[in-house]
């Protein structure tokens, strides 16, 4: 089985993180997103809701299950006996980050990084930028997964 991990980045309400998991289901048998847990870290909404909301857009998607987690990301790879870790990039910046990371988790754990570009139309869409647009009361449908309603 090809299973891989999309770690600790996936935002519920960010489309860019949906279209690539998407994307990744067309190579993948399963994908697991995993949302890291940091205590010290400020999160639009708590652990237990971000899962929900996640296990709500993929409802209708066996093959993609959501879980918690608070360690390394590969040791996260590893409980999950995934064999790739998927990373959604925007820019070339992102790219060059992400590569070096994965270059790193290739010699720390000898887990593939699978780095996957988001549609070209949502390349200056980051959940940073939906979360401010939220913030100001700002229509953030345009960004939004195909039914993702925000509490």
């Amino acid at each position: 089985m090809r299973r891989a991990i999309f770690p600790g980045t996936f935002d519920p309400f960010t489309i860019g993180h949906y279209s690539v998991v998407k994307r990744a289901l067309t190579f993948m048998d399963e994908v697991v997103i995993g949302i890291g847990i940091n205590e010290n870290k400020k999160t639009w909404f708590p652990t237990g809701k971000r899962v929900e909301m996640i296990e709500q857009l993929f409802a209708d998607e066996p093959r993609v299950k959501v879980d918690a987690y608070a360690c390394l990301t590969i040791d996260f790879a590893r409980d999950k006996e995934a064999q790739f870790i998927i990373r959604g990039i925007r820019t070339v910046r992102d790219f060059e980050y992400e590569e070096t990371i994965a270059d790193i988790n290739r010699k720390l754990a000898g887990i593939e990084t699978i780095l996957l570009f988001t549609e070209p139309e949502l390349t200056s869409v980051s959940s940073t930028i939906v979360r401010e647009l939220l913030q100001f009361g700002k229509d953030v449908t345009p960004f939004l997964p195909e039914g993702m309603k925000i509490d």
